[in-house]
């Protein structure tokens, strides 16, 4: 599978200002960025953590967590996979998703990274065994209604495996359902539930790897070696409410574009710019109507109004999407100058 070659980093030889990019413009916080990677080194150092690069989808900041010492990532697509292949990180690859696409199966299979994927039927198994996948991990249901097998069919399912010629590393298993409630001590209930699902499948596969967990379970899931999280890095506003040490680092700038004498003001940067399934976006001093595709309706506080030409800062709800809209990220000082461009070079399956 070819890859597009993009640029890995891009420095501005002349300064250049937030103010002045075209809008809608993925931007990074630089400061609230590095807080939030070494936050997470800190509490979760090494291969404790395993960060998730869906949720930033770049290779330069996967490259920063590496030199933080989290030398293992989780992909979500073969195009993550093969792109931090690509990149020189892949030290330890985790595809914690199934695929049956035999020609991406092979694609991971042919890089020189360390590539394992998630299997949990015959099927998925039969498909990375015949593409020359060498590694697995049984992906375990603990009660997320997605991808799993049930965890009294975890150790036929390594068996099937192993019989294939696979080596089975462990069990994944993500409580998806629980990261994001905002009640901690539900949070730590339900995860201690879900967790001891994933035990018991893990003492019918074997395997040195228990993976799972996210942002929103982080020092929570004390079950798991290592915790998929992702978010933590840029943050969003729903992970915002639940009161974890990382702070928000992402937003999108746009242009307010017109001004209603009703009261309302509206900026550029609507559905095709933001991910939208965990509820409406954020601006401070204002509440927002609702998003339509390139606009997005507010109303300024009484004491902030609002003129054509103005910029907003409006902060996501899910930054796993957002980022997905946008080609690149502009990475911004406290002065509001951009220090550098990345591109956001995983988006894509």
């Amino acid at each position: 599978m070819a890859m597009t070659t993009k640029p890995i980093s891009t420095r501005t030889s002349t300064p250049r200002t937030v103010a002045a990019l075209p809008t809608p413009a993925l931007v990074v916080d630089a400061d609230a960025l590095e807080h939030n990677l070494a936050t997470m080194a800190a509490a979760l150092p090494g291969v404790t953590c395993r960060p998730h690069v869906k949720a930033h989808k770049t290779t330069v900041l996967a490259r920063r967590q590496h030199e933080l010492g989290h030398l293992g990532f989780t992909c979500a697509t073969p195009h993550e996979v093969i792109g931090m292949a690509e990149s020189g990180l892949g030290d330890d690859l985790l595809l914690a998703n199934e695929t049956i696409d035999p020609g991406r199966l092979r694609a991971m299979a042919d890089t020189d990274a360390r590539v394992t994927v998630a299997v949990d039927s015959d099927a998925t198994i039969t498909a990375a065994a015949d593409a020359g996948i060498r590694e697995v991990v049984v992906d375990v249901d603990v009660g997320l209604p997605r991808c799993g097998c049930l965890p009294d069919d975890a150790g036929r399912i390594a068996d099937a495996a192993r019989a294939r010629g696979l080596e089975v590393r462990g069990v994944m298993g993500y409580e998806g359902h629980v990261v994001g409630n905002h009640d901690r001590a539900w949070r730590a209930e339900q995860t201690e539930r879900c967790m001891a699902k994933l035990l018991r499948a893990h003492e019918l596969v074997g395997g040195d790897l228990v993976s799972g967990g996210g942002t929103g379970t982080f020092d929570l899931n004390t079950w798991c070696t290592e915790i998929q999280a992702g978010s933590y890095a840029l943050m969003d506003t729903a992970y915002g409410k639940l009161g974890l040490p990382f702070r928000r680092a992402l937003w999108v700038e746009a242009t307010v574009i017109s001004v209603s004498s009703k009261g309302w003001a509206v900026a550029d940067c609507g559905l095709k710019a933001l991910g939208m399934d965990h509820g409406d976006p954020s601006i401070d001093g204002a509440e927002v109507f609702f998003c339509s595709d390139e606009h997005i309706t507010f109303a300024p506080a009484e004491d902030e109004p609002r003129s054509v030409g103005d910029r907003i800062r409006v902060w996501p709800a899910h930054v796993d999407p957002t980022v997905a809209y946008h080609e690149v990220m502009n990475v911004a000082g406290a002065d509001g100058t951009v220090e550098e461009t990345w591109a956001v070079d995983l988006r894509g399956w």
